[in-house]
């Protein structure tokens, strides 16, 4: 009988290096792809990224490749990851929203433009190594679980792929710690055991968002205006409304002799209401673009647990439909900061239901 076919996303980090790795020793046929997604930016800057679209991400690889005896390619995805992620990533911050890159990047460039292409060289499955595990409900559905590690948790970020996308996928590392990963890493004598983790977003090395924006939006960018409070009243200046997001405390440069948070983001009047601690508590919020997974309607209000950050721990709330493509949220205890243009998640037992994006509290 054939061996069933793998790609494996291969970022030349610990963890999908462990996944090849591990998939090999179950009996795959593994193949190892390098998503080439980096644009035009300075080669220094990017390689001192690293991370899954550092040019040194494809050389690490390779070296994990050729010791696990597997072939390894690396494929251009650079446009699907412009029009996709990067382009998506501007717009909604103009639009004063605070975007989930790596959500967009998962469902329309890691399975969406991989899995296609993985399908049409004859593979069974692609996987990668996220933190999280693949299980059937009882209805027969596919859905995201829970990864044994809490603190390594990436199901937040996987809450938008189709069931198509998870039939055809391997997530083997959910079953482990970060630590465990480590230690096979080093005991198969890989030579990524203990590279760092990348962090943040992988196409902005500096981190410096507001900065990227401006250079990828030049002559579209929101200009200064004014911060006010919720009834209107202006306090100050602020420098566009691309530098703040909602809960934000730090860099309003506001003497206000007390510390004041962003609770709302107006593109249309150009201002950034600011208010009191309390007042970045909300115990609503609606949602839309959604995805169901682990339930395939939401015919009647249902109870869940939400997270509506990829930090969030979670809290219990009751979801309800409420017109087409249209979730409400309510929460049994308020939430800090509820953010449009981040994904709310819906999950029970570990499973994840669905998610949508929060469109206002």
């Amino acid at each position: 009988m054939d061996r069933k076919k793998v790609v494996v996303g291969m970022s030349g980090g610990v963890d999908s290096s462990v996944a090849a790795y591990l998939l090999k020793e179950q009996g795959y046929d593994v193949i190892g792809v390098t998503m080439q997604i980096w644009q035009d930016e300075e080669r220094e800057a990017v390689e001192e990224n690293g991370g899954c679209c550092g040019l040194s991400a494809a050389d690490d690889a390779g070296r994990v490749a050729q010791m696990l005896d597997i072939p390894h390619y690396v494929m251009n995805f650079k446009d699907e990851f412009k029009s996709r992620v990067i382009d998506y990533f501007v717009e909604e911050y103009l639009a004063g929203r605070t975007p989930n890159p790596c959500i967009a990047c998962n469902r329309y460039v890691k399975w969406g433009s991989l899995l296609a292409r993985s399908l049409e060289i004859g593979a069974d499955y692609i996987a990668t190594g996220h933190y999280a595990r693949i299980t059937r409900t009882a209805a027969g559905r596919y859905a995201i679980k829970n990864s044994v590690t809490a603190k390594k948790d990436q199901t937040y970020a996987l809450y938008d792929l189709t069931q198509e996308q998870l039939a055809h996928t391997l997530m083997p590392v959910g079953e482990y710690t970060k630590e465990e990963i480590r230690a096979i890493a080093e005991k198969a004598g890989l030579p990524v055991a203990h590279k760092p983790d990348s962090q943040e977003i992988c196409f902005i090395p500096d981190h410096d968002y507001a900065g990227y924006i401006e250079r990828a939006a030049a002559g579209r960018v929101p200009p200064a205006g004014n911060f006010v409070t919720k009834d209107g009243r202006t306090l100050g200046r602020h420098r566009g409304i691309i530098h703040y997001t909602v809960g934000q405390r730090k860099g309003l440069e506001l003497a206000m002799g007390r510390p004041v948070f962003v609770t709302e983001i107006r593109p249309d009047t150009n201002e950034v209401v600011i208010g009191e601690a309390e007042e970045v508590f909300g115990d609503t919020l609606i949602c839309d673009h959604i995805n169901y997974m682990g339930m395939a309607e939401l015919p009647s209000p249902r109870e869940v647990t939400a997270k509506i950050r990829y930090a969030h721990a979670g809290e219990r709330c009751t979801i309800e439909k409420i017109a087409e493509d249209r979730i409400k949220c309510t929460f049994h205890r308020p939430v800090r900061a509820v953010t449009p243009g981040q994904a709310v998640v819906f999950y029970e037992d570990g499973c994840v239901l669905g998610g949508g994006v929060i469109r206002r509290p």
